[in-house]
């Protein structure tokens, strides 16, 4: 985030007044540069995009939506199970390619990254969370989901604020801005731990 608000501390008097008022207004202007030039240097997506999960390239829905925290993807036959000492989880994909047609289904075990607790009217929900890599545009990138079994929702791929503040900018306006189109040598971007573990 660019911050513009660095204050100086002006004597007011009669020959200082146009001075400060002309050292307000430049600072002002490239305040008003600097943004645009960040504006112009990130991507900007829609909130419905297409993204594959690697490393299978299956093609999916993926809705970007900023009101929810952590990212979500489509599992079924969630299991947990202990794996020297560590919590672990056992889970399958089906995902259907958006481009093909053909259902990828795929059993994985990854280690628990987080215990995410969500709490709503209907009572107090737990969710195990792993790291899955994705392709978005031209980048893949290691980021952290939540499972639960979406069969039942338009969208087997939900990006939460934890990913999209990676990717760039949000228009909400707009839909399908970019194709995943990552290959061995696109860039990755890896997950780091993040310091806020608010629950959405």
């Amino acid at each position: 985030m660019l911050l513009c608000s660095k204050q100086r501390r002006v004597n007011v008097t009669h020959k200082g007044i146009y001075r400060a008022l002309k050292a307000t207004a430049g600072a002002l202007l490239l305040c008003t540069t600097s943004l645009a030039q960040a504006d112009d240097e990130q991507k900007v997506f829609g909130w419905v995009e297409k993204a594959t999960v690697e490393p299978w390239g299956v093609e999916v829905k993926a809705k970007l939506d900023s009101g929810a925290l952590t990212s979500s993807l489509d599992a079924r036959d969630i299991e947990r199970f202990q794996k020297d000492g560590e919590e672990w989880v056992r889970f399958r994909l089906e995902l259907e390619d958006e481009e093909t047609g053909e259902v990828t289904s795929e059993v994985l075990e990854r280690e628990v990254n987080r215990k995410l607790i969500l709490r709503g009217a209907g009572g107090e929900s737990r969710r195990p969370t792993v790291i899955m890599t994705i392709c978005v545009g031209d980048t893949l990138y290691e980021e952290d989901f939540s499972l639960r079994n979406r069969s039942n929702m338009l969208y087997p791929m939900l990006l939460g604020r934890r990913t999209i503040e990676h990717l760039g900018l949000l228009d909400v306006t707009q839909t399908f801005q970019h194709q995943p189109e990552c290959d061995e040598d696109s860039p990755l971007v890896p997950y780091e731990e993040d310091e806020d573990d608010d629950d959405d």
